[in-house]
């Protein structure tokens, strides 16, 4: 684990005080796992937004993202449907997840305290947007989705 004379310091307040709050599972993880405050079942295509029982108070110049669990998306199609959740250095709310079955059959439920997402904390920057007339020539260009190959549609597939 980082030592926690070097590790951000960010307040967090717990609404729930039979939760654990974010926690990281091994040394060197960037994500936090953040639990459920409530029992609750997702059925196949069904999203709900879940309480995590977590407020807190990023310094200035952090931001929080809310990003799904790997496992649970591989294992059980489970995703966060704005990924990554943005959480402002200036919101003080619960944090709460989004959540999305996408497995076409099968629905999943979870208890109290299960971990369903995980929060990464990072530095943001500000940027002073400039109005010009034109933009500096680039190799890509306007180039956008798909510009560089690397795509070739499957029989029957459409874009």
């Amino acid at each position: 684990m980082l030592d926690t004379a070097e590790a951000l310091s960010v307040q967090i307040k717990m609404l729930d005080d039979g939760l654990e709050p974010p926690s990281y599972a091994h040394p060197g993880d960037a994500g936090a796992d953040l639990r459920t405050r409530i029992d609750f079942e997702l059925q196949p295509g069904e999203r709900a937004l879940i309480p995590t029982g977590v407020s807190l108070a990023l310094p200035a110049g952090y931001a929080a993202f809310v990003h799904p669990r790997s496992g649970l998306a591989a294992k059980h199609g489970i995703t966060v449907v704005n990924s990554p959740g943005t959480v402002d250095a200036g919101y003080r709310g619960e944090i709460a997840v989004t959540l999305l079955n996408t497995d076409p059959a099968a629905s999943l439920s979870f208890r109290r305290g299960d971990r369903i997402a995980q929060l990464v904390i990072q530095k943001v920057e500000h940027a002073a947007f400039v109005t010009v007339q034109e933009l500096p020539d680039s190799v890509r260009g306007a180039g956008g989705f798909g510009s560089t190959g690397g795509f070739t549609p499957s029989a029957g597939a459409t874009r």
